[in-house]
Formats: C-alpha cells, sequence, structure tokens
C-alpha cells in the first residue's frame, strides 16, 4: 500500500439510526420538558420501584427464587464472571438485530418468557403483555398459567408472532386439547417446560402460605378448556354419587378461599358461588397440572401430535440436550426457571457455555434466566445461543407502569443491546464473536 493509498477518503458508509439512538432520543427529548420515562432504565432501580408497587404476595411470587435464593445469585455471578472487549475504528456502522429461531422471525434475538400467575401483579396481565409485546413486535410465549384464555391474548398480537408454553399435565387428553388450542389460536411454535414436574420449595411463597392456583388465579387456559371442564363435570359427579361431603372446617379463612375462587372464575359470581364449579376447578388443576412422571418417551408423541415447532425448556445438561436434538425437537431453552425451582443449580449462562460446546454450531439454543439487560443479552449471543427470553424485568415494568411499563423495559433492553454492538463492532446478532467476551479479570 502506498502512502496516497493510507490517506485515502475511505468510501461513505450508511448511517442508519438504529433502536439504541431512536431510544436514546426519545428518552432525551422528552427529558427537555420535564418528562421521564414511565420506567427507570436502571435494573436497580426498576426492582425497588416494581417492589413498593406490588402486593407482598405478588412480589414473594414473581421476585422469589427456590431455597435460600442461590441459583438467581449463580444466575447473576456467571454474567460478571465474564467481560465484553469492545473494538475500535472497525467501520461497521449499521446492525442487524434480526434472526429467525425455530421458524419464527424475530426482529431482535428477544422473546417475552411465560410467567405464570401474573394476575397476582395486574388482573389483567396476559394481556397488557400481549398488548406490549405487539407493540414493540416482540414475541410473548403465552404462559400455560396464565389468567386469560390464549385466544384472547392471540387477538391482541397482530402480525407479532406467540408460541405457546405446554405444561405436560397428567390427563393426556388435556396435553391435546391444549396443543389443538395453540395450534389453532396461531402458535408459532410449542413450548414445553420440563422443570416444574413439580413446584419448587419456595420459602417466600412458603412463609405466606400463598399457592396463587389455590385460589383460582393462573389457570385461566384450564377453565376454558373442554377437556379440562369434562374432567371437572365428572369429578363432581362422582362427588355427588358417593355422597362424600366437603371436609374442610369452615373458618373465615376458608371462607375468604371459597370467594376468591368464587370471583376468580369465568362468568357470575353469584352464579358461581352456588356451584361446585370452581372449587372443584381448583382442585382438578392442583391434581393434573403437571405429570411428575413426565419422560423422554413422554416427548417422542409430540411428532405425531402436532405439526408446530417443538421447543424444550428447562435444559441444563449436554446430555439432556443430546437427548432432545436426538428426538429431532426445533430448539432448546437452556433454563433454570429463574432460580424458581432448584436451589443451588448451575447457572443457564454456565449450562449454556457447556451445551453449544457439546452439540456444535447448528443447533438452535436460547438462554432463559438471569437476563437483566441488553448487555446480558449481548454476553449470552456471544457464548452461543440464537436469542434469549425476558421474564422478571417485563414484570416489573408492568408493575411499575401496565403496559406502558412493559413497552418501555423491552425498548431499553433492544436498545442497550444495539448501543452495545456499535461500541463493539459487531455488526450482526447471528454472528457475535465468542473473543468478544473473555474472563473477567476483576474476579
Amino acid at each position: 500500500m502506498t502512502p496516497t493509498d493510507r490517506t485515502a477518503t475511505p468510501a461513505a458508509q450508511p448511517t442508519e439510526v438504529g433502536p439504541g439512538r431512536r431510544r436514546q432520543g426519545e428518552i432525551y427529548q422528552a427529558g427537555t420538558v420535564g418528562r421521564l420515562p414511565v420506567v427507570p432504565t436502571s435494573f436497580e432501580e426498576l426492582e425497588r420501584r416494581a417492589r413498593r408497587a406490588s402486593s407482598t404476595k405478588g412480589w414473594a411470587y414473581v421476585a422469589g427464587g427456590a431455597g435460600e435464593g442461590r441459583t438467581m445469585r449463580n444466575n447473576r455471578a456467571a454474567f460478571d464472571r465474564w467481560a465484553i472487549v469492545p473494538r475500535m475504528a472497525h467501520g461497521g456502522a449499521t446492525r442487524d438485530l434480526s434472526v429467525d429461531v425455530a421458524g419464527t422471525r424475530l426482529s431482535s434475538p428477544l422473546l417475552l418468557a411465560p410467567v405464570g400467575a401474573g394476575q397476582l401483579i395486574d388482573a389483567d396481565c396476559d394481556l397488557h403483555v400481549a398488548r406490549a409485546a405487539a407493540a414493540t413486535g416482540v414475541p410473548y410465549v403465552f404462559t400455560n398459567q396464565g389468567g386469560t384464555p390464549m385466544e384472547e391474548c392471540a387477538a391482541e398480537m397482530g402480525s407479532t408472532p406467540h408460541w405457546m408454553q405446554l405444561y405436560w399435565s397428567t390427563d393426556e387428553g388435556l396435553v391435546d386439547s391444549l396443543i389443538q388450542r395453540a395450534e389453532a389460536s396461531g402458535a408459532a411454535a410449542l413450548v414445553v417446560t420440563l422443570d416444574t414436574t413439580t413446584l419448587g420449595w419456595r420459602p417466600q411463597d412458603l412463609t405466606l402460605g400463598s399457592l396463587p392456583f389455590a385460589k383460582g388465579l393462573g389457570i385461566g387456559q384450564y377453565t376454558s378448556d373442554p377437556r379440562f371442564r369434562e374432567i371437572v363435570a365428572d369429578r363432581i359427579r362422582a362427588a355427588k354419587a358417593s355422597g362424600a361431603t366437603s371436609d374442610v372446617k369452615i373458618t373465615p379463612g376458608a371462607v375468604r378461599a371459597l370467594l376468591a375462587m368464587t370471583r376468580n372464575h369465568p362468568g357470575s359470581f353469584w352464579k358461581n358461588l352456588r356451584h361446585p364449579v370452581p372449587r372443584a376447578s381448583v382442585e382438578t388443576f392442583l391434581d393434573i397440572y403437571s405429570n411428575p412422571g413426565l419422560s423422554w418417551d413422554h416427548i417422542a408423541t409430540l411428532r405425531d401430535r402436532t405439526s408446530l415447532p417443538v421447543v424444550l425448556k428447562g435444559i441444563l445438561h449436554p446430555d439432556d440436550a443430546r437427548t432432545a436434538l436426538e428426538l429431532g425437537v426445533d430448539a432448546i431453552v437452556v433454563s433454570n426457571h429463574g432460580g424458581r425451582q432448584v436451589d443451588s443449580s448451575i447457572a443457564s449462562l454456565d449450562a449454556l457455555i457447556a451445551i453449544r460446546d457439546a452439540i456444535g454450531p447448528d443447533p438452535t439454543v436460547l438462554l432463559d434466566s438471569g437476563i437483566r439487560t441488553g448487555a446480558d443479552v449481548f454476553m449470552a449471543l456471544a457464548h452461543g445461543a440464537d436469542a434469549c427470553l425476558l421474564g422478571r424485568p417485563y414484570m416489573y415494568g408492568l408493575a411499575v407502569g401496565g403496559q406502558r411499563g412493559v413497552e418501555e423495559v423491552v425498548a431499553n433492553i433492544v436498545a442497550e443491546l444495539d448501543l452495545t454492538m456499535a461500541l463493539t463492532g459487531a455488526t450482526d446478532v447471528k454472528d457475535v464473536p465468542r473473543d468478544m467476551v473473555v474472563p473477567n479479570p476483576s474476579r
């Protein structure tokens, strides 16, 4: 190269404004006239405000973890063990945040994770989140343990894709019914949660004696399901035929629980109060909602039961990842359920690294648990995730600012991801170099 070559004017580069600069501009422009964001951009402050805005039981359920909370801390510590190494003068003026995951086109490598019993935070949680997902263009994984039927949430999604979570019931007819409804609702994938065949030990809820499902919260997918209603009707008929009577001692607490079940059940409160269906629905749900005997043999039946892409959520061991892929699933989600199931479990990020090394670059792998910021998403992408699921942060946004709060949390995370890519030289979320993250020398 001649001296003249080295001093030649570089070719003009495109200067498209990405979501990071757009979001910054919105916030700063509003700030000039005294308008602040609905939710704080700092996760720590968001968490503080969400706690103040939530009921004691709501906060315990959404923010709490298993045991002493070690898994939740492990999730965050895993991110802290790594550091990003920005590259300079890279010339990358634009970035591509889009990616295809299990047949779904994502505008950014982010989906909203399924969060059950969100009614503890907002009575219309599922609808608010569906509308926020549609407004931001981020796919939403409908929870199987929601308060609003999937069909109603799907109607709010517009052209934005949704996936449907499945908890594998002990009643195979109910499994089929839920799958069929997911297909009919337009779901783009079926997400089978593997790690909640029974509830983990959750001291925050246990100390309060608080299980939302026992009061009819978070069972809307079931009370709207024809097979589930059939099972409830059979239960009521069997009880009448046997002459069985209630063995529940009448106390003020029992009366309050019955009123809560009645209020939370679909239909007229006064009509529900005169019938055994609300209580029978709760009892039936608690008996059959999840299958403690779930095995790979169950998973192997899915190819004959649905045409939807199948995603398995809750994988933490490389051998389980291999087995899942051998069964032909379309994607796996590396997740420890946000630290809510097993105390002292491996961090999801650590599991992602081991799993990606074991299965190679081709299979589709998503990361769930511990994602708080756009920089976290970047870190996960560098370690081999194709996309990430966001959980608690958007629920905190809901607690603070309703639908708008969810929208702002999502916008902030996508903006920070975009800016992190701009400042490091990464131009495509599908190819964030692994050498952009190194062991954190300060740890």
